[in-house]
């Protein structure tokens, strides 16, 4: 294996497959509704990547219909995953509520949160931990680049010394800590995908979601799109920025995606016409003929 799989993490942790269930949380976001900007990310769709959830219905609702979905397939197990917009935008008691609302019997083994590096208080991980006492907590946090001109650029709406801080109170807490990155960013060179993977490593984050760069309709990367003011690498340069990014990751961390799922509906831009699986076999194929793996060129922490 040349790279730790997201699958087999989980079969070796729960002794059996494990099944995401993604929930929508009603949540919004503070850089978009003009606490900390409007508009949001310049790649960020009008759900806030929670494309695939059942949005119009009450959280329980959504995990009970998804569970039986997937319990038609043999699976058993299950991770309650908050996953459009911030999903700790919100006091603290109405987040233990909604948090609550997910965990509807004992087959949800995991309550996973994603959210902004900003939206990480002392009190939100307090909560986190009462949860830790019950089931298995993670959380989820957007850096998408360690390049901070890039991250002004794409409107992040928040630096990587955020991004760092939050991380390292995270870690504190024995909370497990997962990273989103996109690796093909139009003003990120192979320095910077470099340079992601070994603070992501310094930091000790235990899992990386990595993405590819789509385009959907009604965000301003689409319009940035349009009148050609950005380029978006070939899949070529994508798949080699992927290698080199695993090569000088820590064997340590588990990789949780290796390319984005872009919308079905309004997708400008989207994995250069490829399905996922094409572009995961391709670069499983390309590790295979370089004799590439995760960790390969791991040489620059002094532990």
């Amino acid at each position: 294996m040349r790279y730790r799989k997201l699958s087999e993490y989980l079969k070796e942790k729960y002794g059996e497959r494990v099944q995401r269930i993604v929930i929508f949380g009603g949540f919004s976001c503070p850089n978009r509704d003009g606490t900390k900007g409007k508009g949001g990310c310049i790649y960020c769709d009008a759900t806030g990547s929670g494309f695939t959830t059942l949005m119009k219905l009450p959280i329980r609702e959504q995990v009970v219909r998804l569970k039986e979905k997937y319990e038609k397939r043999g699976i058993k197990k299950f991770i309650a995953y908050f996953q459009a917009f911030s999903n700790t935008y919100a006091p603290v008691e109405e987040l233990r509520k909604k948090y609550e609302e997910a965990l509807i019997d004992e087959s949800i083994v995991q309550l996973s949160v994603s959210t902004r590096p900003d939206l990480v208080s002392e009190s939100v991980l307090d909560l986190l931990e009462e949860f830790k006492e019950r089931v298995d907590v993670s959380i989820e946090l957007g850096l998408q680049t360690a390049n901070y001109k890039t991250l002004e650029k794409i409107n992040r709406g928040h630096t990587l010394a955020e991004f760092i801080d939050a991380a390292v109170r995270v870690k504190r807490r024995r909370i497990e800590l997962i990273v989103h990155v996109i690796l093909n960013l139009p003003w990120d060179d192979m320095i910077d995908v470099i340079e992601t993977a070994k603070i992501l490593s310094a930091l000790d984050v235990d899992g990386v979601k990595i993405h590819s760069l789509y385009v959907v309709e009604g965000t301003k990367l689409a319009e940035m799109y349009k009148r050609g003011e950005i380029k978006i690498c070939s899949l070529e340069e994508y798949v080699n920025r992927v290698i080199v990014f695993l090569e000088h990751l820590s064997p340590n961390v588990v990789i949780h995606r290796l390319v984005a799922d872009p919308p079905r509906e309004g997708t400008i831009f989207g994995n250069w016409g490829k399905s996922k699986i094409e572009i995961i076999n391709t670069i499983e194929r390309e590790m295979e003929r370089r004799n590439s793996y995760q960790g390969k060129k791991f040489v620059y922490l002094n532990r």
